[in-house]
């Protein structure tokens, strides 16, 4: 409800205001209120756990949403850039935009002080339940603030010293929109890798292969296999373990490592082990 008021507030100062930067932020503003819908239903699902459909859970369904939001950040990115480019453009030419009044600067301001309210508030609890999508979401808010930041200048330098140097409304934009457009990137990398089944980091893998084998009775641990499932691991291993020991105490090895492996990486992390006799080891 936040986001669909900024975005109409914006809109009517954009328009009343003369501020074609207003208008562009209000544009930004509704990608934002596309992306919380989009979070707010895939979060939702992925939430839903493991069903006969869904054997290792819906964890994909919140990657797929954090790649929506980073593709959409990406377009609105580059969208303000190539429209501020334009834009100054026209100024050189000698066709600077209309100075824009101050209605267009207090919504700018009042986006701002919003906007980074709701970026601190979406990230912290991101953050606490775990959610890549609640977290790139945050970082959409961010940058709408950002680019009202850009707006704010741009609207202010136009007002205050009119003519020409309304061309500081364009510049400040461009320079927004790489930063929105990098942002955007750094968030899409990730969700390609997980979403084309890439492995956890080496660090990582080191980490849960140490946590293997510090259990007693596993001799080795090889063919490490992990993948991301949204904030859920998935891995498999296969362990070597004393060839007289009983089925019932080789069980015992596993469900130790299994335990050892989610209480440093959280009780949903989904583990298959494949135990091995010493001899086939060597």
């Amino acid at each position: 409800m936040g986001n669909l008021v900024l975005t109409l507030t914006k809109f009517v100062a954009g328009i009343v205001g003369m501020s074609a930067a207003m208008v562009a932020d209000a544009i930004h503003s509704l990608s934002d209120l596309i992306s919380d819908l989009i979070v707010i239903v895939m979060v939702r699902v992925s939430s839903k756990g493991i069903d006969k459909s869904h054997d290792y859970g819906h964890g994909k369904y919140e990657t797929l949403a954090t790649a929506i939001i980073a593709i959409m950040l990406l377009i609105a990115g580059s969208e303000l850039f190539f429209s501020g480019t334009k834009k100054i453009y026209d100024t050189v030419q000698g066709t600077p935009p209309p100075t824009p009044r101050y209605i267009a600067l207090w919504a700018a301001l009042a986006s701002i002080a919003i906007k980074e309210g709701l970026y601190q508030w979406t990230y912290l609890v991101g953050k606490r339940v775990n959610s890549p999508a609640m977290i790139s979401n945050a970082w959409h808010h961010r940058t709408d603030a950002f680019s009202s930041v850009a707006s704010a200048i741009g609207i202010g330098g136009a007002i205050a010293l009119g003519g020409q140097w309304a061309i500081l409304d364009p510049i400040v934009s461009c320079i927004i929109s790489v930063f929105i457009i990098i942002i955007s990137l750094k968030m899409i990398l990730p969700t390609i890798h997980e979403l084309t089944e890439g492995s956890l980091p080496e660090e990582t893998e080191q980490e849960i292969i140490r946590h293997i084998a510090s259990v007693d009775g596993i001799k080795n641990v090889h063919n490490l296999k992990t993948r991301h499932n949204g904030p859920v691991i998935i891995l498999s291993a296969h362990v070597v373990v004393d060839p007289d020991i009983t089925v019932a105490e080789a069980h015992k090895i596993t469900v130790k490592a299994e335990n050892a492996i989610r209480n440093a990486f959280g009780n949903e992390t989904q583990i298959s082990i494949h135990v091995e006799p010493n001899e086939e080891a060597d």
